[in-house]
């Protein structure tokens, strides 16, 4: 069955920086600014702090010499479809190695509506009666099933696909009380859904991902199988804004800066010659 596909690269190496994920680099970047968005650990979850208004892109880079599929979704939406985010559906296909820059959500093979860090109440989730997952951020990945050997190379003999294959990392599951980037997959088995590769209390209103201005981005097709049914590696991000986050505790305030010590604090500060009165 037919996939959609994107074949544009992502350039330079610095994103890692602030990545998650072992199978893929996973970072959000700042449009405006071209920086990465820094991460901060928090009870057991990844948190970023998005400017409302700010346009923001998920970069993700295929760390493995084989291909990878990466199911995407933002505040329980997928990101390609629009359907309420489900880990057997349709995502980008990334070549080995291969890095692509996810900036919108896709609304053609030719243009997608971009990503912007927005109040909850107006983001593309809440719009369409689905605001329970707002402010959460998924990425299902799945390492894809080697083809079947040929009679004239067999398994025994058959060449590795590649010398820089990893482990599979462990099967990982939604944490309890927290939206979920990704729904559960059906009792029914995978969906033959198009899938793209990469050419404290809040103190304001959380934040969510909007419905931006229209963008050109190009797609193609190509086929993908999955290794299995589950996600070989889940990767889970949350956000809201510097504001609530600073509430909640995730992240803490830099103390004011202190009067520099002074080495002679009894000596009189130096005198010059004072300015004369005011003639009258």
């Amino acid at each position: 069955m037919k996939r959609l596909c994107i074949a544009a690269l992502l350039a330079g190496t610095s994103l890692h920086a602030h990545a998650l994920g072992r199978l893929a680099d996973v970072s959000i970047i700042d449009r405006e600014t071209g920086a990465v968005i820094p991460t901060h650990y928090y009870k057991g979850e990844y948190w970023i702090a998005g400017r409302p208004g700010a346009q923001y892109a998920i970069a993700i880079h295929n760390r493995s010499g084989e291909r990878v599929l990466a199911v995407t979704a933002v505040d329980g939406v997928n990101v390609i479809s629009g359907d309420t985010a489900s880990w057997e559906q349709t995502g980008y296909v990334f070549e080995p190695r291969q890095g692509y820059q996810i900036d919108g959500w896709r609304k053609s093979n030719a243009e997608i509506a971009a990503f912007v860090f927005t109040e909850a109440s107006g983001s593309y989730a809440a719009r369409t009666g689905r605001a329970a997952n707002v402010g959460v951020i998924g990425i299902a990945l799945f390492r894809e099933r080697p083809p079947p050997p040929t009679e004239a190379q067999s398994p025994a003999v058959e060449p590795p696909r590649s010398r820089w294959n990893e482990s599979d990392a462990a099967n990982a599951t939604n944490p309890l009380n927290a939206p979920n980037p990704l729904n559960a997959p059906n009792a029914s088995g995978l969906a033959a859904a198009p899938m793209l590769r990469a050419a404290r209390p809040s103190v304001t209103e959380k934040l969510g991902t909007g419905h931006g201005q229209r963008e050109s981005s190009y797609v193609t097709q190509t086929d993908f199988e999955r290794l299995q049914a589950t996600p070989n590696e889940l990767i889970r991000l949350r956000y809201d804004s510097l504001e609530n986050l600073l509430a909640m505790g995730v992240i803490r305030a830099a103390p004011a800066p202190s009067p520099a010590p002074d080495p002679f604090p009894a000596s009189p500060l130096a005198r010059y010659v004072p300015d004369p009165p005011e003639l009258r």
